[in-house]
């Protein structure tokens, strides 16, 4: 399912767009620092109840931290320090989101937590194969840009019954899906990390 395999598509579509931030005298780095205060505001404002703000700010942290990687590879300054920053800057944007979504309310703390170690265990093994010597690996049901797509769609859900179905509020839905497919996707990574060691 994964929505990362479509990466070379999106990079054709913001490359216009990270041309002409590079004119206005942005930075890669700039867009990096951005994206991450987004992130930290976003989980904020789920923490608050405050889902319309989140939803946008959610919005703003996907934006620019496409762009950072885009602009970089514009001005050439693609390096191993940048794509370090870029993954750490992500995982911490990962935990101010999701532990916003739960820490407010939308789901109890085990279910927040199931989801979290899904989402930075899936993350993980994706760099770990890099790490090991096999090349980074995207693969598997959950990736990143599927999280967010998701994370958008149970916002607005959210504004549009509140109520939730079943009992149970969409955010709170979200970080199961999370938890199931986040450790789904580890276990899909780690065995084809496995197969590949030599």
């Amino acid at each position: 399912m994964t929505l990362d395999q479509f990466r070379p598509h999106v990079a054709g579509i913001l490359k216009p767009i990270a041309r002409a931030c590079i004119r206005v005298g942005f930075t890669p780095n700039s867009f990096s620092a951005m994206a991450f205060l987004a992130s930290v505001a976003a989980g904020f404002a789920f923490f608050e109840g405050e889902v319309p703000a989140a939803i946008v700010l959610v919005a703003v942290n996907a934006l620019f931290d496409s762009l950072d990687g885009a602009m970089a590879r514009e001005m050439q300054l693609a390096s191993v320090r940048g794509d370090f920053l870029d993954h750490v800057l992500d995982r911490y944007a990962d935990i101010f989101i999701i532990t916003g979504i739960f820490a407010g309310g939308a789901a109890p703390w085990i279910i927040g937590v199931f989801g979290l170690t899904g989402v930075l265990m899936s993350s993980y093994l994706g760099t770990q194969a890099q790490a090991v010597g096999i090349g980074r690996y995207y693969g598997g049901t959950l990736g990143r840009a599927d999280r967010l797509i998701l994370i958008l769609a149970a916002g607005l859900l959210t504004l549009w019954m509140p109520a939730g179905w079943a009992g149970f509020s969409f955010l709170g839905w979200l970080l199961l899906v999370f938890g199931v497919f986040g450790h789904a996707t580890a276990i899909q990574r780690f065995f084809h990390v496995w197969g590949k060691i030599r």
